[in-house]
């Protein structure tokens, strides 16, 4: 039995308490001669999750890439494609990477998307699992088997898909049916069709925007219900939601509600969003994601979850101390509901995942973002002061 106390602590900012961890799970009490630690009156949270990145993908470690990339989104997909190769990518020293570069910041749950096409291969899947079984226990890694490059435009793709889920992805993935596919009905009809063969949940990019994102969300939502699919499917990025036309949204909203249809944002600076504050007025699951980092596409990011609950609160307008709860949750328990994540929380017989964040309120912890004092997973230290406790390849 391994039992430690955590002393002085103030969960979600309330009043100091003493929590207990009994073979990596919190318990209402703990054998004596447990191990003590002092949290100082720090504020206590569950793990932070991030709920939609790319781990196959970033730069970190390598010499600086000089991006001179063009504007459009096929553009980027394909210039990434090809630069893989010239750089001599690794997918599984780079996913390692930026796990650990996670972890650091008080992560403990990934959802990865990587990517599938006839150029890589299952390169990059066989990869991130390499890194999943690598840090197993330290923090616990998901994909997504994602087409980026498309699976109507190059075929042989929906192949290495399948091929990719029987060989231990955890869901579909998809991507702009309209704008990247050309090809609405055969794009999502395989998705859909890969999911149901494998019994794995969805989870769809989708970039387009106003009316085209309508038609291609509503076309996700009649296959949700057709496949008996609901509270199965999320949706990232959702630019669509974004839209002016607020009454057409309502509606979409309306939808996803019905169908337990998930949203995951990375409020970026440069496109429409979903407004987080009617998605939990409509009680539509929300989570985040801090995309790719540091890769082709463009040289920012840190990985940090608590820095993207500040750009979620800084995108939606978020300004009162409870809205910007609101942010901090979508990071944390939001992402944690959309990964089926059962033991998650601070309470008695939850997974002993949690760091210790520096402010009075949580509101004050997603502004400053102060470097980690401490990250347990599952009772055990995964990181301290700001760095991880093991070293990135």
């Amino acid at each position: 039995m391994t039992a430690t106390t955590l002393k002085n602590v103030r969960p979600m900012a309330g009043p100091a308490t003493d929590l207990h961890i009994v073979d990596g799970k919190f318990a209402a009490a703990a054998p004596a001669g447990a191990e003590v630690i002092d949290g100082g009156g720090r504020i206590l949270i569950p793990g932070l999750v991030e709920a939609h990145t790319h781990l196959d993908k970033s730069l970190l470690g390598l010499p600086w890439y000089r991006n001179e990339v063009g504007p459009r989104l096929i553009d980027k997909i394909t210039n990434e494609r090809e630069v893989k190769v010239s750089l001599g990518l690794d997918p599984q020293v780079q996913s390692e990477r930026h796990a650990i570069l996670a972890m650091s910041h008080g992560c403990t749950h990934i959802r990865s998307h990587v990517d599938v096409d006839t150029h890589h291969g299952l390169a990059g899947v066989e990869g991130v699992m390499a890194t999943r079984e690598k840090l197993a226990g330290m923090i616990d890694i998901e994909i997504v088997a994602f087409p980026q490059s498309g699976m109507m435009t190059r075929p042989g793709t929906a192949d290495m898909m399948d091929e990719a889920l029987s060989l231990g992805a955890d869901l579909v993935g998809g991507i702009d049916p309209c704008g990247m596919e050309h090809d609405p009905k055969g794009h999502l009809d395989t998705v859909f069709a890969l999911a149901e063969k494998h019994g794995k949940p969805i989870d769809i990019h989708l970039h387009e925007r106003d009316a085209l994102g309508w038609f291609s969300m509503e076309e996700i939502i009649d296959r949700t219900v057709a496949h008996g699919m609901q509270g199965k499917v999320s949706i990232s990025h959702a630019f669509c939601l974004g839209a002016v036309d607020r009454a057409y949204v309502a509606g979409l909203h309306e939808k996803l509600a019905e169908n337990r249809i998930h949203i995951l944002t990375t409020a970026p600076a440069s496109a429409p969003v979903p407004v987080v504050k009617e998605l939990a007025a409509y009680g539509i699951l929300t989570g985040a994601g801090c995309d790719g980092i540091r890769d082709t596409w463009g040289p920012y990011g840190n990985s940090d979850m608590l820095e993207r609950a500040m750009f979620i609160g800084m995108r939606n307008n978020l300004r009162r101390d409870d809205e910007v709860a609101l942010a901090l949750e979508i990071c944390t328990s939001g992402g944690a509901a959309i990964l089926g994540l059962d033991a998650y929380g601070l309470t008695p017989g939850c997974d002993a995942d949690c760091l210790l964040v520096e402010g009075e309120t949580l509101a004050e912890a997603v502004a400053t973002h102060a470097p980690r004092k401490l990250v347990l997973k599952r009772g055990q230290v995964t990181a301290r002061d700001g760095a991880c406790v093991i070293e990135a390849p």
